[in-house]
């Protein structure tokens, strides 16, 4: 059966952030066009969907080596294949939370990150109360745990939800346990050796930005 894409390289392309942060949204379309049953799309069919230029897209895509057929356009389930397997939502990565309060216990039983590849396979705490609880499947244990778990657990990604006074070290103790990766929910800016991979999630940040812009409209 023909393909409508193709790829040039087998290996992980690196791509400009921008780039990165756009290729979910256009994932997140195409599988919802493969459950309506679409079959093909052009790159102008994705942009009015969601609102980003089409000559940007076609760029974007051509990072991976991915081009429409002229006349028909993407064949959806090969693309949502291909995004999928690019942006790594289709390996599981197992990954350490510290700090289990509302936010860490959140996440924890979001099942929903599991179909983008994220598996949270232990939790990490300091509060006594919450020491040998569980969450979810989750026994929540102390730092002293945390090398021991990392290793069990082949875990390469940290994830930190603690007050921000504590981010820093609750990096430092997860470098140090061997993540090769970090998912920082506080709006403390964290500092880590060279090769350590750092994405800072700051909703405070997105709450800032929401509220400025509803003060603006308003004037």
């Amino acid at each position: 059966m023909k393909t409508s894409i193709t790829t040039k390289t087998e290996t992980r392309v690196w791509l400009p952030e921008p780039t990165l942060r756009r290729l979910p949204w256009y994932l997140a379309h195409l599988s919802m066009l493969r459950r309506d049953g679409v079959e093909h799309v052009s790159s102008r069919g994705i942009a009015d969907a969601i609102g980003v230029d089409a000559s940007q897209i076609a760029k974007d895509l051509s990072h991976l080596g991915v081009r429409g057929k002229t006349g028909i356009g993407y064949e959806v389930g090969a693309l949502e294949r291909e995004l999928r397997d690019y942006l790594g939502f289709g390996t599981g990565h197992n990954a350490v939370i510290v700090g289990v309060g509302s936010l860490g216990a959140a996440l924890i039983r979001d099942r929903g990150l599991q179909r983008y590849g994220l598996n949270i396979v232990a939790g990490i705490d300091t509060n006594a109360d919450l020491l040998g609880t569980r969450v979810g499947d989750i026994v929540i244990s102390g730092y002293d745990a945390l090398p021991g778990l990392v290793v069990d657990h082949d875990a390469a990604i940290g994830i930190i939800t603690v007050p921000a006074r504590y981010a820093q070290d609750a990096a430092d103790r997860l470098v140090e346990a061997g993540v090769r990766a970090i998912w920082n929910f506080t709006p403390f800016r964290i500092r880590v050796p060279e090769g350590v991979v750092i994405t800072n999630t700051s909703i405070y940040s997105h709450l800032a930005v929401m509220y400025n812009r509803i003060d603006s409209a308003r004037q």
